[in-house]
């Protein structure tokens, strides 16, 4: 009883920020992300009638504690799915930097459900596997699909309604998305955390919500349009928002260094300069900068010289969950 499964990260450019559900993981706001070609998991689900519980290795190396405790309960509930009390050995290898804003965990998730499911016996749409893969990270539901998909945050209390669908596939827009890594370090504060405190007690989160809920219908229309300016003002502007609402948290926190506020500067400094090109930041100090393929050159020319960049990975829109 083994599988394989791939799955791509995602990018959200309207951003996915505080949960109306802890547990089921239902979000206060819909949003909408691109899948991203250059970061991947590959998950190794072996369900063995021999084991007593499940193990987890990540990279080769056994992970215990909260990490182990994490793909258990997701487990339990692929168990409670298809009635079967037995235990797994899960192989992942991460090729994403793992807590430092780019959406490890969804690409995780996403990968896990697949193979946890495939490797049990389970036949799942992939509503339904996006609706599985919430329930152990939240933006993993996104990574179901590639290109451009939307996260429906639903009304219903048992979440049944809250799940990912893909609004344009990756073949639809050729855009670049480069990653700019400047710390690969786990971040202080997670975003499970970050959410929380945000949601809880800052005065802005209640206009972050309404104009979010603006934000998601008009980048649906730009991308369907293939307008790049008006997806990434959007994208831009709603990034800087929810981050915003981090200043006004109790206490207040922000993910941003120093040399993501260098990032950003050179990002609006080449708009100035005619260059096409807009920022978005998840959780955690790092910058994705969306351009068009032909300014290619340019953007990564002035980015890679910027202090402090450690890294840059280039992207298009990726594909969604693949079996190996």
């Amino acid at each position: 009883m083994k599988a394989t499964a791939r799955a791509h990260t995602n990018i959200a450019l309207i951003k996915y920020w505080g949960k109306r559900n802890e547990s089921l993981i239902l979000p206060t706001n819909s949003n909408l992300s691109v899948t991203l070609d250059g970061f991947s998991t590959e998950t190794t689900v072996d369900f063995q009638e021999d084991l007593k519980a499940d193990t987890f290795f990540l990279n080769k190396q056994v992970i215990e504690g909260d990490a182990l405790r994490k793909v258990a309960v997701f487990l339990d509930k692929v168990r409670a799915l298809s009635g079967k009390k037995i235990y797994a050995q899960v192989d992942s290898l991460n090729h994403v930097p793992t807590a430092a804003g780019f959406a490890s965990s969804a690409s995780g998730l996403a990968a896990l459900a697949a193979a946890s499911t495939k490797a049990i016996g389970l036949s799942l749409d992939n509503t339904e596997l996006s609706r599985l893969a919430r329930q152990g990270s939240g933006s993993a539901c996104r990574s179901i699909y590639g290109g451009f998909v939307e996260w429906q945050m639903g009304e219903r209390e048992d979440g049944l309604d809250s799940y990912a669908v893909q609004v344009a596939d990756e073949s639809h827009w050729d855009i670049r998305i480069a990653a700019v890594v400047l710390s690969k370090t786990m971040k202080k504060i997670s975003s499970r955390e970050g959410m929380r405190r945000t949601v809880e007690t800052s005065p802005f989160y209640a206009g972050w919500i309404e104009q979010t809920s603006k934000d998601i219908q008009e980048i649906k229309q730009a991308i369907a349009d293939k307008d790049f300016e008006k997806t990434g003002s959007i994208a831009e502007a709603n990034c800087l928002r929810m981050h915003a609402t981090t200043l006004g948290a109790n206490p207040p926190f922000t993910y941003w260094q120093d040399t993501t506020m260098r990032v950003m500067q050179t990002v609006q400094d080449l708009r100035e300069q005619g260059i096409p090109a807009y920022f978005t930041i998840d959780a955690g100090p790092n910058v994705k900068v969306m351009y068009l393929p032909e300014d290619e050159n340019k953007v990564k020319s002035r980015l890679q010289v910027i202090e402090g960049v450690e890294d840059i990975i280039i992207s298009k829109p990726g594909s969604g969950i693949s079996y190996l």
